[in-house]
């Protein structure tokens, strides 16, 4: 790192942060502090649920399995198959629901919807898992700041984290979303640097394609994923994948918080139709950069030797730390940074909102109160995850791989316990908790006891499917819910009918894109 790139680097931390205390001049309550009012753009928040999805991981991770990872390849676009029909699904079903009641926890849904038990306890479920998740997060992302910068792991920890929890506790979700888009332009811009270069240097499209197996450009496994021990099946992403979509932007507060702070439904909706149509591109692009650095890699013995067997993730810093000239160097790091810092402040903030507004704000007494309260919040998330991420040590490498698996654990019984809010009339509170603890119960089962029998993206399936029956069936058991419990909270018929009319060209452009992703991959998987 010479001195020009610390300066680029500086240079990017300080808009950053600038912009962020621009905007705490426009905070009054906790609904300014976490959904912005309520006021923020559609397409910024689109932008921001997309950046929140690349992060370091993504710029890194993602052209690693593309080139480098023994049976990876192409057929990570197979992640990406599934999202535009979740969007239809969040769109039509949970997005009025939730944006409609002008909530800012979604947890506070089910509270209004069954009892405060089933709150908090799916509240402290998401603290927990979010928050570990968070620490780990932070510790991968700094690995490869250390390896970039030269500076210290735990240099690079605390840098990151002060950084990223003194924006998020100044400017809070306005910070967050206009952050967002700031390093997502960063972001892009130093993807499509890294591409070119590779490209220059792999000698062009062509010697790209001839560089690697034929086998890693196919873009599907024909695969069930049930004990045929396939790496990446397809069938078990379409399934899984659509059970995780939903659930992951619809009911977790890391996402949904995005359409809580939109003016209203439609707006909300916008955001979610801009996502699922840019999801999929920017993947594409992840996966040509992993594709052209892979080929350089093929092609350099000395690039080839620097990059650790058991840490591939390196590719890419690595090319940057010989090929890319001072100050463009220093672009690209401040791109890894973007995209590290942009799922950090997106987890924090949504921390921050669900621990304030599920546990400490009936405790409080007026809105300063609560605004101040917010932000203390807010700095004692990030002291955790920082100290978690500087605690982690090696134990990071097993958990930042199972981290996916955990989710799929737990994303099907959550979507449970909304689904039949929103979708049952009879669903009761003690039902939707013994469901959610069975359906949980039912993935571990298949965890321990199947193992790679059943690839981790059916426990979706499996969580959501056993966590319904058994809340359906014990809710028939216990008396009817109030009224009052049912009122404003329970989608009926004529209700869907309405969203579909009203969003009907939106539906119909994603299932488009969707008919149109499935066709690429499976052209990709036929070559």
């Amino acid at each position: 790192m010479t001195l020009l790139d610390w300066l680029v680097i500086a240079l990017y931390l300080g808009l950053t942060l600038g912009l962020s205390a621009w905007l705490a001049r426009r905070q009054a309550t906790a609904a300014d502090y976490y959904v912005g009012g309520h006021k923020l753009p559609w397409w910024a928040l689109a932008v921001s649920i997309l950046a929140t999805q690349s992060s370091a991981n993504s710029f890194l991770g993602i052209p690693a399995y593309v080139a480098l990872v023994p049976g990876g390849g192409l057929t990570w676009l197979q992640y990406e198959l599934m999202l535009p029909l979740a969007m239809v699904v969040v769109m039509l079903v949970l997005v009025p629901v939730l944006r409609g009641l002008g909530v800012i926890s979604v947890y506070e849904y089910l509270e209004r919807r069954f009892d405060r038990p089933t709150r908090l306890l799916l509240s402290a479920v998401f603290l927990l898992s979010r928050g570990l998740a968070t620490g780990v997060a932070l510790y991968a992302a700094a690995l490869v700041v250390q390896v970039c910068t030269g500076l210290s792991l735990t240099a690079s920890i605390v840098l990151m984290g002060a950084v990223t929890v003194v924006y998020d506790t100044l400017g809070g979700m306005r910070a967050v979303v206009w952050t967002d888009v700031l390093q997502m332009a960063v972001l892009i811009l130093g993807v499509v640097l890294c591409g070119s270069i590779a490209w220059n240097l792999a000698g062009g499209g062509a010697a790209i394609l001839a560089a690697h197996d034929p086998a890693r450009l196919a873009a599907v496994e024909w695969a069930h994923g049930l004990g045929d021990g396939a790496r990446a099946p397809l069938w078990g992403f379409v399934a899984g994948g659509l059970v995780l979509y939903i659930a992951y932007y619809g009911v977790d507060q890391s996402q949904a918080q995005r359409t809580l702070a939109a003016t209203d439904v439609r707006a909300a909706q916008r955001a979610l139709l801009l996502n699922g149509l840019a999801r999929f591109p920017l993947t594409l692009l992840y996966a040509g950069l992993g594709l052209a650095i892979g080929a350089v890699v093929l092609q350099n013995e000395t690039l080839r030797a620097a990059i650790p067997a058991g840490r591939l993730d390196l590719m890419v810093p690595r090319f940057i730390e010989m090929f890319v000239p001072s100050g463009l160097r220093g672009l690209l790091v401040a791109a890894i940074l973007a995209a590290a810092m942009s799922s950090l402040d997106s987890a924090l903030n949504s921390l921050s909102a669900a621990t304030l507004r599920d546990f400490v704000e009936p405790r409080l007494r007026s809105p300063s109160q609560a605004l101040l309260a917010g932000r203390l919040v807010t700095v004692v998330w990030g002291l955790l995850i920082v100290l978690f991420a500087l605690l982690v040590g090696g134990m990071a490498t097993s958990v930042v791989e199972g981290i996916n698996r955990i989710g799929a654990l737990f994303y099907g019984p959550l979507l449970a316990a909304f689904a039949c809010g929103v979708l049952d009339r009879r669903a009761r509170g003690p039902a939707v908790l013994a469901g959610v603890c069975a359906g949980l119960a039912a993935n571990l089962w298949l965890a321990h006891s199947l193992g790679a029998a059943v690839f981790w993206m059916w426990w979706n399936i499996s969580g959501l499917v056993v966590a319904v029956v058994v809340t359906t069936v014990l809710s028939r058991l216990l008396a009817p819910p109030l009224p009052t419990q049912l009122l404003g909270t329970t989608l009926d018929a004529a209700a869907l009918r309405r969203g579909w009319v009203d969003s009907r060209g939106q539906v119909v452009l994603l299932l488009g894109w969707a008919v149109l992703m499935a066709a690429l991959a499976f052209w990709l998987g036929v070559r």
